[in-house]
């Protein structure tokens, strides 16, 4: 039995389509709101907008839909300052997972503004990352477990109890949070209020949930940062991440594409490929099935691949029967591999400029030139693609 090579990833079937289908769901949304696919190279112009499926390395407990390597879509905005590009990827991940019928809220919120608050919470700016991290877990784990893993990494009972009044003023809203903490005017309260009010502006206010308590992982972020929860049903609640992003610091990176010094702003949004696929494991999806089926039975395989050839230039996905069974053990096999019809090439037909075309869900044959064989399969498969689509 054929097994894949440990730690390399192998679909098929079900799976294979159910992926195919995402990930071309994905590139739709993508296209539509003006990003490109293109490889990072010297000499890229700014703005940029593109996109890319990459392969990402986690930490963390390995779970079901949580594994240790997995793949994700990035899509990334450099040279665009202000809150309007994070926005824009906030919009595209709610289109995304609509188009993908998933239920799911994003939260947001602003890491300098976190930051601020933290500080003005007599927290040391040497521990805030710490901080940050646990407090990305309140929503899933509670105000206990955020204060145990607190008291953990050795934070001083000070500060310790000073996070835990913080947390008790979550509810406040954000402008008694900035009121309470005297961040009026601060740069993260300025950038955090700018995309409030953007939000507000445009109506989609109520679609993103403010949660001032959001870091979203990576250190490198330093402004807006956003997350992708989707609903589950048996827990009452949004629970499994599919993605987030925010506005980053990259220089080099950008520096060293743009070929010159100046220093480019960017901002990201990322997919979690196999978190999806495991939302949608059970999703009917129509699977890419070949067509037709071309049998050799005393042709030459100069004249089975000429007709493939042929079929295939027309439009017809072509699947070659070389199993080397007997003709009713091929033609058994295929109704259950979606397949509808065989063309049987023989000598004494091709040189007629004739095949032998079977169709198996009417149980009928007959002989036809290649251009009505053509004319017999796109006509019906087109008529099923049109029903599909109705539905």
């Amino acid at each position: 039995m054929m097994q894949n090579a440990k730690g390399n990833y192998g679909y098929f079937g079900k799976e294979q389509a159910l992926r195919r289908y995402i990930q071309a769901t994905l590139r739709e949304k993508f296209e539509l709101y003006d990003f490109d696919e293109v490889a990072l190279r010297p000499g890229l112009i700014m703005p940029l907008k593109r996109f890319e499926l990459g392969k990402v390395l986690r930490g963390g407990l390995e779970m079901h839909d949580r594994q240790r390597e997995f793949l994700q879509w990035n899509v990334n905005v450099v040279g665009i300052e202000g809150p309007e590009a994070e926005i824009e990827l906030m919009q595209l991940a709610l289109d995304v997972f609509r188009a993908l019928a998933i239920k799911v809220r994003l939260k947001w919120n602003n890491r300098q503004f976190l930051t601020e608050l933290l500080e003005a919470a007599a927290v040391p700016i040497s521990d805030a990352y710490a901080v940050m991290l646990a407090l990305d877990k309140l929503a899933r784990a509670g105000a206990n477990a955020v204060k145990a893993e607190l008291q953990m990494y050795g934070l001083q009972d000070t500060a310790v109890s000073a996070v835990m009044v913080l947390i008790a003023n979550e509810e406040s809203g954000l402008e008694q949070l900035i009121e309470t903490y005297s961040l009026e005017g601060s740069a993260g309260a300025k950038e955090v209020l700018a995309v409030r009010n953007m939000l507000h502006a445009i109506g989609l206010d109520k679609e993103y949930v403010f949660d001032p308590f959001l870091s979203y992982g990576p250190s490198d972020y330093i402004g807006t940062v956003y997350e992708v929860e989707v609903f589950d049903a048996s827990d009452d609640g949004y629970t499994l991440s599919l993605g987030g992003g925010g506005r980053y610091v990259d220089d080099f990176t950008w520096r060293s594409i743009s070929g010159d010094e100046a220093a480019y702003s960017a901002a990201r949004m990322s997919f979690e490929l196999e978190a999806i696929m495991a939302l949608l494991e059970n999703r009917v999806v129509e699977q890419a099935y070949a067509t037709v089926v071309l049998i050799q039975l005393d042709v030459t395989a100069a004249v089975l691949l000429q007709a493939a050839a042929e079929l295939r230039y027309n439009g017809v996905r072509v699947k070659l029967d070389k199993s080397g069974q007997q003709l009713e053990d091929s033609l058994a096999s295929l109704p259950g591999n979606g397949i509808r019809y065989a063309l049987l090439l023989n000598e004494r037909n091709w040189l007629a400029g004739c095949v032998r075309l079977l169709d198996l869900e009417e149980r009928t044959e007959r002989e036809v030139s290649v251009d009505e064989a053509i004319y017999i399969i796109g006509d019906c498969y087109s008529s099923r693609y049109e029903q599909l689509s109705s539905c």
